[in-house]
């Protein structure tokens, strides 16, 4: 798979996890904002602030951390399974494996759509960026023509709530928009010029206790933040209704504060009233005004100061544990994760079949021949073998099942002379093999299995011609019969006391396709095929065709799984010896 597609694959499971996580995060906000209903709004206004906080912090950042406080705890004997059990079931869309099963990913052919989903995500959080830009625009536009207020009633009004010393600015406005506050880090009170003419002294210092509950909240910051999560996830409906609840809470909340302080909740609610008949509401979120949520609930609420009981101890403690398990959670799968996972390569690389002795030296420009041996008693050689075709022979693979990695691998030949302890066997040597290329050429690789054409060996119409055999030896070899000067490549399958299992092998590395064998034959034959690379009359019939004609048997195409071996990083140089 070329590393895009795997980039792509990688990236678009782990936003589906993050997506499905923070999903449902919410769903238990939800579940807890509905416990709270009887509760202070400031209450439930945290808990929507939590879940919108969420889509910005993914469990796999907690679990990371978890992973780095967990290398000085590395346990030194294998532990419980339930750690990857619960990281499975955490990201569902990761493919579910034994952890010392070969990993599977996709390796789809190659696709325009991930570039697709990219530019139409890129499209709409720019729309969305610049469409909370305008709007805030507006009303900086309308600040900064302004006239900052050094007298007057709405000061003087003011001055006698603020407690603290502060540095919020009032000014008037000839915009025609509610009172509201415009900026985070300094913030900003701007009140419609002749605002004190229409509300009486009671009303405006409603209004003005409003907006200071805003400023000592920091809500415009706070607003800001879910502006930032909404154009990221702007096409996840879920962050929109988040963003309605958190407006609708932070008014609540200042309603409550108000009334609190000691606030007449029939001249408050006639101040707000008397704001949404001669003003237009705040066109942006973090530029909190004091006509948002739901105007009707809002003013019942009020009036009947309803929703004002304190968290009982036993809310406050469930609020405590989720708030625990949300965090530590992570962490702590991260913490024993990782640390199982070190210990586990840690072990794996003291266990790793090696050879006694191994040069490994890039062979001559000038060498002509290639070769390839596997001696008694534990010796292996390659002359001036390509690393890819090494590759291949270590991991027991055909050339269509090896993907990724740079062009020179099928270039760059290398020598390589091995020589092991005791008298291994071929698979043996293989696994040393193996060792030695990421000792030496700091091979990564990982297996991945993807939907792809496969080939079925079977008898053809009017049924196999084949010989049984009484031979002793076992062998497929290969004879190139064409002479260069001669179209096409002519060669000569020759089989002796071979099974239908090593024709299909055979017949995988000739088509380049997995082949299975479907034949049904149990037996051991002699035959010849004679065929050609193409169907050129001079050169011979093509494999399939020679298949059927000589053999009785053929090829049938059908889709299947087909295993490859990905090289995530090779290098071009072998370390010294």
């Amino acid at each position: 798979m070329p590393l895009s597609q795997e980039f792509a694959a990688s990236f678009g499971r782990l936003a589906a996890n993050h997506l499905w996580q923070s999903t449902a995060f919410a769903a238990v906000a939800v579940l807890l904002a509905l416990a709270l209903r009887a509760n202070h709004a400031r209450a439930r206004y945290w808990l929507w602030l939590a879940a919108s906080v969420k889509f910005l912090v993914p469990f796999s950042a907690l679990a990371a951390i978890g992973g780095t406080l967990g290398r000085w705890l590395v346990p030194t004997a294998p532990v419980s399974r339930v750690p990857f059990v619960i990281e499975q079931i955490v990201q569902p869309f990761a493919p579910i494996q034994d952890a010392a099963a070969p990993v599977a990913a996709s390796a789809s052919a190659p696709s325009i759509l991930p570039a697709m989903l990219l530019a139409v995500w890129l499209c709409g959080f720019i729309a969305v960026l610049l469409c909370g830009w305008a709007r805030w625009r507006q009303v900086a536009a309308a600040v900064r023509s302004s006239t900052p207020l050094t007298e007057g009633r709405e000061l003087e009004t003011l001055r006698n709530l603020i407690r603290v010393p502060t540095a919020l600015r009032l000014v008037a406005s000839t915009a025609k928009l509610e009172p509201g506050v415009l900026g985070i880090f300094r913030p900003v009170l701007w009140l419609p010029a002749g605002i004190g003419h229409r509300l009486e002294d009671a009303e405006l210092e409603a209004i003005l206790a409003h907006e200071l509950c805003h400023v000592r909240r920091r809500d415009n910051l706070l607003a800001a933040i879910h502006m930032l999560v909404e154009a990221m996830f702007w096409f996840h409906p879920l962050v929109w209704w988040l963003g309605a609840r958190l407006e609708e809470e932070r008014e609540r909340a200042c309603d409550e504060e108000v009334v609190r302080m000691g606030g007449e909740p029939q001249i408050y609610a006639e101040s707000i009233l008397k704001v949404c008949e001669f003003y237009l509401a705040s066109p942006v979120a973090c530029a909190a005004g004091v006509t948002g949520g739901d105007l009707k609930k809002r003013i019942e609420g009020i009036m009947t100061n309803r929703f004002t009981r304190e968290l009982s101890y036993g809310k406050k403690m469930l609020l405590t544990v989720v708030a625990m398990a949300a965090v530590a959670g992570p962490v702590v799968i991260g913490l024993i994760n990782p640390p199982r996972s070190r210990a586990q390569a840690q072990t794996a690389a003291a266990t790793a079949p090696t050879f006694e002795v191994a040069s490994v030296k890039p062979a001559s420009p000038d060498q002509r021949s290639r070769d390839f041996r596997t001696y008694p008693g534990g010796r292996l050689s390659f002359t001036n073998v390509p690393l890819g075709q090494i590759i291949l022979e270590a991991f027991n693979i055909k050339r269509y099942q090896l993907s990724g990695g740079p062009r020179w691998l099928d270039t760059d030949a290398f020598n390589i002379d091995a020589k092991a302890e005791g008298d291994p066997t071929r698979d043996q040597m293989m696994a040393m093999l193996q060792t030695l290329l990421a000792d030496r050429f700091q091979l990564k690789v990982h297996r991945a299995t993807h939907e792809g054409d496969v080939y079925a060996l079977v008898v053809a119409k009017g049924g196999a011609k084949l010989k049984e055999s009484t031979a002793q030896d076992s062998y497929i070899r290969t004879l190139r019969n064409t002479p260069p000067e001669l179209p096409g490549v002519s060669y000569t399958e020759s089989g002796q006391k071979a099974s239908m299992a090593m024709l299909a092998s055979r017949l995988a590395s000739i088509e380049a396709h997995p082949v299975s064998d479907q034949t049904g034959l149990k037996g051991e034959y002699d035959f010849k095929l004679d065929y050609a690379t193409d169907d050129n009359p001079e050169t011979g019939r093509s494999i399939s065709s020679a298949l059927q004609e000589q053999l009785g048997l053929k090829l049938e195409v059908t889709k299947g799984p087909v295993e490859v071996l990905v090289i995530d990083s090779v290098n071009r140089t072998p370390t010294e010896n």
